[in-house]
């Protein structure tokens, strides 16, 4: 995984140096993994398609699901 998969996480600013970090603290044991970026006030059912995404990615106003969830 390369940090391209981080833009737009929450954390990413912590890969360019924010507070003098060198990296986000999640990189390192980060895995892509296949999930549904649903908006927070989006009803189901869910029926967008699954992308990837690391298992520790955050964005303000989603939250993400597994892949078959529609509910």
């Amino acid at each position: 995984m390369d940090k391209l998969h981080c833009v737009g996480c929450y954390c990413n600013d912590y890969n360019h140096g924010l507070g003098s970090a060198k990296e986000c603290w999640s990189f390192e044991s980060a895995k892509l993994i296949f999930r549904k970026e649903v908006p927070i006030d989006q009803r189901p059912p869910w029926i967008q398609a699954a992308k990837q995404f690391p298992n520790c990615y955050r964005r303000t106003g989603y939250v993400y699901v597994g892949p078959d969830q529609e509910r």
